[in-house]
């Protein structure tokens, strides 16, 4: 008889947890549940290198200040040529507007005399390494056309000097000048592009030149050159 009362016990207990259970089941299923965490933000794939090949004019605004052994000479004139070469420069954006630009290469120049002393003639060949560092603004006009201005700081080295015709030596001094920018990319699909740059640079260069049995020539030669440049661009 005890065990009989047992059992019973022991199925009405067990009916009576499993019908608990399932109630209690049935609510949770509805009850309001939480909202998935928002993922994270997802950030523009873009690379802030570009590099650019470009073919470069360097067309010099020349004007001179010169004097023979410590005595100025009137109507003086020196004329420098200009020059084609290759171009590399390398830019780096800081922002996705804000981006600095080096700019590499090297030129020949022929220089001349004119004005007063145009008699001399050739003067002498001289290269010259203009490294230009600019800091630029770039303006998304569209998503393929995007110009951009700037401004920075050149250092111009001559080197490898030859003088010609009377003159037995030629000296240019490096020095540093003022550079100001503007251009535009035009993007043909996300990396690849074509460039048109140009930029003025303000160069006032120290010259000395000897003339065997006559004397030392010397001065200041501003070549205040326009650099224009045009190239493919290559987006990383």
């Amino acid at each position: 008889m005890t065990r009989f009362f047992s059992t019973r016990i022991l199925s009405t207990v067990f009916i009576a947890g499993t019908a608990i259970l399932s109630a209690f089941s049935a609510g949770a299923a509805d009850l309001p549940r939480p909202a998935p965490a928002p993922g994270a933000p997802v950030l523009d794939d873009w690379s802030p290198w570009m590099i650019r090949v470009r073919a470069l004019g360097v067309i010099p605004d020349e004007s001179s200040s010169l004097k023979l052994n410590g005595l100025r000479i009137g109507g003086d004139k020196v004329s420098v040529s200009n020059s084609v070469v290759p171009e590399l420069d390398i830019t780096y954006f800081l922002t996705k507007n804000i981006a600095v630009e080096l700019i590499l290469g090297t030129t020949p120049h022929n220089i001349r005399a004119g004005g007063s002393i145009a008699g001399l003639g050739p003067i002498g060949r001289v290269w010259l390494l203009p490294p230009t560092l600019t800091l630029q603004y770039h303006v998304d006009l569209t998503d393929r056309i995007k110009p951009y201005v700037g401004a920075g700081v050149n250092y111009t080295i001559f080197y490898n000097e030859k003088a010609r015709g009377v003159f037995s030596s030629l000296s240019v001094e490096n020095t540093f000048g003022l550079a100001l920018q503007a251009g535009v990319d035009v993007m043909i699909d996300r990396h690849w592009g074509v460039n048109l740059d140009v930029k003025k640079i303000f160069l006032e260069p120290k010259v000395k030149a000897n003339i065997p049995d006559v004397g030392l020539v010397t001065g200041k030669v501003k070549l205040d050159p326009w650099l224009v440049a045009a190239g493919v661009t290559y987006r990383f």
